[in-house]
């Protein structure tokens, strides 16, 4: 269904009906541009740390606007045994709501214009049509002003239009003024002796409509009720009404009451945004990090400087978050999925061992036929992002004793997947962890290389020509990280590059350890991310709840790994170099089922740790069998393409699973790697 500026109002009550009625929730965004100057290589660096992302999207992708959003709802029917779906397509334009409101400045890249304007993006739509929006600040600034007004003609003063400097004289009229002023006076006193109730008044400046007002407010303080209006193609007259004392309160009162329904429409996509977080629904997206990013920036206030606090409002806004790209990217679909984009992620999923769900839109929504592929529009992108998840978690049903050819959104089975945020090409950093510390890749291997602004790649692939195989992941014109083949080698380059003069080599840790000097440098000690204003005046919450209606719960903090001690460089794809640190330990989540392993490399494995939820378990090595113990509790553990289909089995697995049949509750993980 397309939403714009005309249908916006009559369709947010059906809008709020589907997210209140839905299990889960998915959205997709699509921007005026992605990166103001560098470009997409050197916007996500392969050796970036989440905090440089972070910095690097909210400095260069930030002015960009967010100009359309898809929300697919989806509702599991128990009885027919499928879901069904309610798409949004909305249009979105920052259309000022007064002269007095922000008027937004957001700039546009050429190549997403033409990509966009090629897949049949409609562009008119947006700027004609599009529904506007206001973040929280602007909001509560425009309320302030109105509410500002409704006091003053609760006073007897009436609107500021009418105030004037010198009030209890006649208004300053500057000579050039005065013919125009004095037949204004003339029409009003006409008015009075006539029969007419009103009188319009011919178009003027903004500075002669001021005048008008202090004139006909000292010279008529009562009897008259004067109000600007604007026709269709912004020209804007006075009217000037003949009323008495009773009139004039309820016309006055009726012109306030018009303001706040036209600020309530200026607030407009921002409702959508608001009932979406207030909802605690899970929310789904893919690849997900920049719609997050702009529709916290756009819909309620402008992204802190620091990651940790994009974390924290993250949480209020957005309580539970799962990417897709992720949790194809990891185990158990990492070996079963060969390419994670969107369009090729959801045709995999159609395949075996995957099943494809049973989907239907609602009466009055579009239904959409995946054999006619609509990418980049935001609303079938979100159905389709929908419609990935379900795939993905039924298939984990496959694992379970008896098989389940449902899992729905709230199944421990997901959890694990929650608020883990896909960052491209980092591969020992392959996610952004909001509700914890992020992963700590040692990077032994890699140099920091600064050098003279005329150097190529070539340039440094000679310079470390006696070192094998490297790779080069450049920063800017004067910088690059240098990853070599094998850790032993940095110290030779290090050694052998101390009398150089052009260029300059730090090791990683060197490199790192400067950055968060210089971060020091920057940021006031004193100054906390609670004592902020903007945060504390929007995301402070009373009592128990933690921001937006939340419990605190929701918003508790989980360990993360961090890389082993003693970490094997030679790991396979990166992934498997970590551990935790002591005090985060392996916490679980409870089960109302017995989660048993299937296959016969042990993808699910018991433990007896007996800490409660909050965290992610180590990983604890391929290929271990399902043990059972007293506590009944089970870890995912990596598993390869044959351990992934359940059809695999061993006599050992089906004794195992037989031991653990008997548990009456189990608590389910996984690792923060796979």
């Amino acid at each position: 269904m397309e939403v714009t500026r005309k249908s916006f109002k009559d369709c947010l009550n059906l809008v709020y009906a589907a997210i209140e009625e839905a299990d889960f929730l998915a959205i997709d965004g699509e921007f005026s541009g992605i990166s103001d100057g560098p470009s997409v290589s050197a916007l996500t660096n392969g050796l970036d740390t989440p905090d440089e992302r972070y910095t690097k999207l909210k400095k260069h992708s930030m002015d960009f606007l967010l100009f359309q959003f898809g929300l697919c709802t989806f509702k599991y029917d128990q009885k027919d045994s499928k879901y069904i779906t309610k798409t949004f397509n909305f249009y979105i334009f920052p259309k000022p709501f007064n002269r007095t409101s922000p008027d937004i400045k957001f700039i546009c890249q050429s190549s997403s214009i033409d990509f966009l304007a090629s897949q049949g993006f409609d562009f008119n739509k947006v700027f004609c049509h599009g529904i506007p929006y206001l973040n929280q600040e602007e909001e509560a600034q425009l309320r302030e002003q109105t509410e500002e007004r409704r006091s003053q003609q609760a006073n007897g003063v009436g609107t500021p239009s009418f105030i004037s400097p010198s009030s209890k004289g006649p208004a300053h009229v500057p000579d050039e003024h005065k013919d125009f002023i004095n037949r204004v006076v003339e029409k009003v006193e006409a008015l009075f002796v006539g029969t007419d109730k009103t009188v319009d008044l011919e178009p003027c400046t903004g500075f002669q409509r001021k005048l008008i007002y202090q004139t006909l407010n000292w010279k008529f303080p009562k009897g008259l009720h004067v109000e600007t209006m604007e026709i269709d193609k912004k020209e804007r007259f006075i009217q000037v009404s003949k009323v008495d004392e009773e009139e004039k309160k309820k016309m006055e009162q009726q012109k306030l009451e018009k303001e706040q329904g036209q600020l309530n429409d200026a607030v407009g996509f921002s409702r959508v945004i608001h009932a979406i977080s207030k909802s605690g629904k899970l929310v789904v997206g893919h690849n997900m990090l920049l719609d997050v990013m702009h529709t916290i920036h756009q819909f309620y206030c402008p992204l802190p400087e620091d990651l940790q606090d994009f974390k924290e409002v993250t949480m209020c806004v957005f309580p539970r978050l799962l990417d897709t790209k992720l949790m194809a990217s990891t185990q158990p679909f990492k070996d079963l999925i060969s390419n994670t984009s969107l369009a090729e992620l959801e045709k995999q999923l159609n395949e075996s061992p995957f099943k494809a769900p049973q989907i239907e839109a609602a009466e009055g929504f579009p239904s959409y036929n995946t054999a006619k592929e609509q990418l980049h529009e935001a609303g079938y992108d979100a159905y389709i992002t929908g419609r990935c998840f379900i795939s993905m978690a039924n298939f984990l049903g496959s694992f379970l004793t008896p098989p389940r050819a449902y899992v729905s959104a709230q199944s421990k089975l997901v959890e694990p997947f929650y608020n883990k945020l896909f960052l491209m090409r980092i591969i020992d950093i392959p996610y952004l962890n909001i509700t914890g510390p992020d992963l700590q890749p040692k990077r032994d291997n890699v140099l920091y290389v600064t050098f003279p602004k005329e150097w190529k790649t070539s340039d440094l692939y000679q310079l470390f020509s006696a070192f094998g195989n490297i790779q080069v992941s450049w920063m800017d014109d004067t910088s690059a990280f240098v990853s070599l083949s094998q850790t032993d080698q940095v110290q030779i380059a290090m050694n052998t590059s101390r009398y150089a003069e052009s260029y300059k080599i730090q090791t990683y840790a060197e490199y790192v350890q400067r950055k968060q000097q210089e971060k020091e440098k920057l940021t006031p000690a004193s100054k906390s991310w609670m004592e902020d204003g903007w945060v504390k005046s929007h995301y402070a919450a009373s009592g128990a709840s933690g921001g937006f209606g939340y419990s605190r719960a929701l918003r508790k903090r989980s360990g993360s790994p961090t890389v082993a001690e003693q970490g094997s460089p030679e790991a396979g794809d990166g992934w498997s170099n970590y551990s935790f640190p002591d005090n985060a330990g392996s916490k679980k989540m409870k089960t109302d089922e017995v989660v048993e392993s299937k296959t016969s490399e042990g993808w699910l494995k018991t433990s007896d740790t007996k800490e409660s939820f909050g965290s992610s378990p180590v990983l604890e090595g391929d290929g271990a069998d399902p043990v059972k113990d007293t506590e009944g509790t089970l870890s995912w553990q990596q598993a390869s393409a044959d351990a992934a289909v359940p059809a695999r089995k061993s006599q050992k697995n089906k004794k195992k699973k037989s031991e653990a049949a008997g548990a009456s509750t189990s608590l389910f993980e996984v690792p923060e790697v796979w």
